[in-house]
């Protein structure tokens, strides 16, 4: 019985909507919503109550040594500016490993290239082969040649390529040019990097060349060490 009660079609009842009179207020508020509403409030409001059990169980007389490097903006407890809180080796050590994991990320995405590069070659490259015939008359050379040019016909080239073959070629060539310029970028970073870590290491006053100062000017940046007098 329950399957034959179930079968026949009955009446789909929707939601009451807002009122035309009450359009206005915008959309009527259903139950869920009102228990979203609801749990909302009431997290607000646990939350308020632990803040002011908090506030009212304050010592007056706590310190923490927090306050001592924090200054009070507009009421609100901000800390204090934190530029120099590596030491000169600890910065060195840390670029050091800046610079390793992108030299990691360059000799890996240089083996991809050279893998993609490679696959992609070796799908483009058409066999060249020469084959040499030997007929005894002008029948059978007729013949030969014949049966070499359908031959011909039957091998696939560029045009008898399937449509979903074509559309992966490309994706691959995509991907192999979107790899050598994260390749060129990597390269670029990497080269800054070094250099920023050797005008760190290397002591004395250096300052950046002007291009009319330079000998032969070039795009990268030059630097000049003041020379010094060794003792």
């Amino acid at each position: 019985m329950s399957s034959l009660r179930n079968a026949i079609p009955r009446r789909a009842h929707k939601e009451r909507a807002q009122p035309q009179s009450r359009k206005s207020f915008g959309l009527l508020e259903k139950h869920k919503d009102y228990v979203l509403r609801a749990k909302n409030f009431h997290r607000k409001e646990e939350t308020l109550k632990k803040l002011r059990e908090k506030a009212s169980f304050r010592n007056p007389d706590e310190f923490y040594f927090k306050m001592v490097h924090t200054r009070n903006v507009d009421g609100i407890h901000r800390p204090r500016d934190e530029a120099n809180k590596y030491t000169a080796e600890e910065l060195l050590v840390m670029k050091t490993q800046d610079i390793g994991y992108v030299l990691q990320k360059l000799q890996s995405e240089k083996k991809k290239v050279e893998r993609l590069s490679s696959a992609l070659h070796a799908l483009d490259e058409q066999p060249n082969n020469k084959h040499v015939y030997f007929a005894e008359d002008r029948d059978e050379a007729k013949e030969i040649k014949a049966r070499v040019a359908d031959q011909d016909k039957i091998l696939p080239g560029s045009e008898h390529i399937p449509d979903n073959i074509k559309r992966k070629l490309e994706s691959s060539y995509k991907e192999l040019s979107e790899r050598k310029e994260r390749v060129r970028k990597l390269e670029k970073l990497y080269s800054e990097m070094m250099l920023k870590k050797e005008l760190q290491q290397k002591p004395g006053r250096v300052r950046k060349l002007k291009e009319e100062e330079m000998t032969s000017p070039t795009d990268k940046p030059v630097y000049k060490w003041r020379t010094e007098r060794k003792r």
